[in-house]
């Protein structure tokens, strides 16, 4: 279970990516049932650093707290920030005790530096994927993926994709429910679908004349039930298929199907951690049809099985 937080504040942290984590982790909500943190920041000797914005932030302890927390989160940094040897041992064994690894953004390359992106999947701002790539031609870099978690190394793509990773792993431990509550408290989606290419420079133009998808897309969502068609989809928006499929993408960043997909896996975590339905009965209210799809498109998207996601979720919530 998730409970104490140390974060990473080197010279030229960047304050946005470093204030998401401390909006997220460093902010008390228990009084309204939220989950609470030990939340600490540090630098190598305790002291202050100075920004990527030119002012100076007082972390509240050195690098101790790295060595025994939960979770260890490195917020964006500028490129040429020289990372201390010491840091890189206190990463290595965070990694090597089991513990959370957390980069935002341009973080990714203090994680690189420290060799734990070799042979792992991993992400970063979409300006710096070529470059990570370069420096560190063993790691499995993502281009267009808003966050990455293999194993319990969770990297995201640039600034905001951060609050994207953040509440993915709030999700992964306290729930869909609780994730759900924070996104709504930080007004923020709970869940994004699409990749980075639909944020990078010349994107896919939206005629001024298309209409927006948001009463589809709204609709869709009270209607995961049911089997759907693009073509449906396109009668109810007023377009040809072709069109909608195209103004779809432009719009969310990936296809009907894929978001309908994401949508129904979403709903059945739901059910499976707030009901005692059978899985079967998960299957049908998702939409998917029967245990089987819904076994083969969740144990995909989630990395488990409906049964072994529902058992280890209660476990969780038993040991909270």
């Amino acid at each position: 279970m998730l409970r104490s937080v140390a974060v990473l504040a080197l010279d030229q942290v960047a304050p946005f990516e470093l204030g998401v984590l401390a909006e997220v982790f460093g902010t008390d909500r228990t009084a309204d049932g939220f989950p609470g943190y030990r939340f600490q920041v540090c630098s190598p000797d305790g002291a202050p650093v100075r920004t990527s914005s030119g002012f100076h932030l007082t972390p509240n302890a050195d690098l101790g707290p790295v060595d025994e927390a939960d979770l260890v989160a490195i917020p964006a940094h500028s490129q040429g920030t020289t990372v201390p040897g010491p840091v890189l041992d206190a990463l290595r064994r965070a990694d090597a005790r089991g513990a959370y690894l957390f980069s935002v953004c341009s973080g990714a390359f203090l994680l690189g530096e420290a060799g734990l992106l070799d042979d792992r999947e991993c992400t970063t701002h979409w300006r710096y994927v070529d470059e990570l790539q370069r420096r560190h031609p063993r790691a499995r870099v993502r281009c267009n993926s808003l966050y990455v978690q293999d194993g319990r190394l969770l990297t995201s793509a640039g600034t905001a994709a951060g609050i994207d990773a953040c509440l993915h792993l709030i999700r992964q431990e306290h729930g869909s429910a609780t994730a759900t509550r924070l996104a709504r408290r930080m007004v923020v989606p709970p869940h994004r679908d699409g990749g980075q290419s639909q944020y990078v420079e010349a994107p896919i133009p939206k005629a001024p004349e298309a209409p927006t998808l948001e009463p589809v897309l709204e609709w869709l969502m009270g209607h995961l039930d049911r089997t759907i068609t693009v073509e449906e989809l396109a009668a109810r928006a007023g377009m040809a298929p072709r069109t909608f499929a195209r103004r779809f993408r432009a719009e969310t960043g990936t296809t009907p199907h894929d978001w309908l997909t994401n949508q129904r896996v979403l709903l059945a975590r739901r059910l499976l951690e707030e009901t005692p339905l059978s899985v079967e009965a998960v299957a049908d209210q998702a939409g998917f049809g029967d245990a089987a799809a819904l076994r083969h498109h969740f144990s995909r998207r989630v990395g488990a099985t409906p049964h072994s996601y529902r058992t280890t979720f209660r476990d969780r919530a038993h040991s909270s």
